[in-house]
């Protein structure tokens, strides 16, 4: 169990760190420069894709590894309307609002706190002030990360308001339980109980159906090897070449959303959490090309990611849960993502 710290750079005169955090059999890189989760290291295998330098991640498209906020996920023509007000935000996905938008929290220097122990964890903190990219509220927010004694990577996030908002926090971290630097993802097997899932348009936003998985791609009842799916004709595969939808969660953190297995390695992960949704995304436009970590050059269906969630653009759907945080209200969420 143990905890270093070592400089990484600097962005905006503030010093950028990487923390590394060790317990078990499991290793957690994380920067302080968006709460990038730089290296994840299971048995000897770094199961993230990631860059190398402080540099390449200041150009860090498709979030790799990154805390995403406010809003996970997308806002349909960057605005929505809270108490009557209509907000309008940056845009930054052609005319739609992507993940907090131009200037996300995946794009800042947030303060942070180590502590060593048992299970050592990194405290990570940022005020986002009123206005920040067309939200309301000044946020203050929390998210700690947490090595576990049994091989777990706990991400736990906390907020609060000084006035009605949106507050929807996510991770972007892209896996490969077979090395990041291993290929595609095509035989992987993935185990999801979920009943439901939200069909996109094809700006990959939710239509406000839900739909049962039953009979189609997304049912991921029993193991099933993940290339065999991206081959479907099924017409939501088709439009994405591979998933980017909302998978309907349980909300029951006791109970295993979802299971990925590296077919190479043998490496299981299983996740945990108490969010309603989970953004099942299998890296189809990851930038072509590229040099990354170690020399890695990624491509389509490199990595899986599982991004917890509100569902995406739930404000305009009355029936679907809101991701409205209160002023005076907490927002408290936590996932686990546990090696085997």
């Amino acid at each position: 169990m143990s905890i270093t710290v070592a400089k990484y750079g600097v962005k905006d005169g503030k010093e950028v760190c990487a923390y590394t955090l060790s317990c078990g059999n499991l290793t957690a890189e994380i920067i302080n420069y968006g709460g990038i989760i730089t290296k994840l290291i299971y048995k000897g295998v770094d199961v993230v894709l990631g860059r190398d330098t402080l540099e390449e991640y200041l150009n860090n498209r498709g979030h790799f590894g990154a805390l995403v906020g406010r809003n996970s996920n997308r806002i349909a023509n960057s605005q929505f309307e809270l108490n009557g007000k209509t907000y309008k935000l940056r845009a930054n996905n052609g005319k739609n609002n992507l993940h907090g938008g131009i200037e996300g929290f995946g794009k800042k220097v947030w303060s942070a706190r180590e502590i060593d122990g048992d299970e050592p964890s990194l405290e990570l903190t940022l005020t986002s002030p009123d206005g920040d990219e067309g939200f309301p509220g000044e946020v203050k927010v929390k998210v700690t990360y947490t090595v576990t004694k049994d091989n777990a990577l706990k991400i736990h996030y906390e907020g609060v308001s000084d006035a009605d908002t949106v507050l929807n926090l996510t991770n972007h971290t892209y896996f490969n339980l077979n090395g990041h630097d291993s290929g595609t993802v095509d035989g992987h097997r993935l185990y999801m109980p979920s009943e439901f899932f939200t069909p996109n348009c094809d700006e990959c936003m939710p239509t406000g159906e839900i739909l049962s998985v039953k009979g189609t791609p997304f049912d991921f009842s029993t193991d099933e090897t993940l290339g065999e799916r991206f081959v479907s004709d099924y017409e939501q595969i088709k439009m994405f070449d591979g998933f980017d939808h909302n998978i309907v969660l349980s909300g029951d953190i006791s109970k295993v959303s979802a299971r990925l297995t590296g077919d190479k390695s043998g490496i299981e992960m299983e996740m945990y959490t108490d969010c309603i949704g989970v953004q099942l995304y299998t890296g189809n436009s990851i930038e072509q090309g590229r040099v990354c970590k170690g020399g890695a050059v990624y491509g389509k269906h490199g990595a899986l990611c599982l991004e917890t969630q509100a569902f995406p653009n739930n404000l305009k759907y009355p029936h679907f849960p809101s991701a409205i945080l209160r002023k005076g209200e907490k927002y408290d969420t936590v996932t686990i993502y546990k090696f085997k």
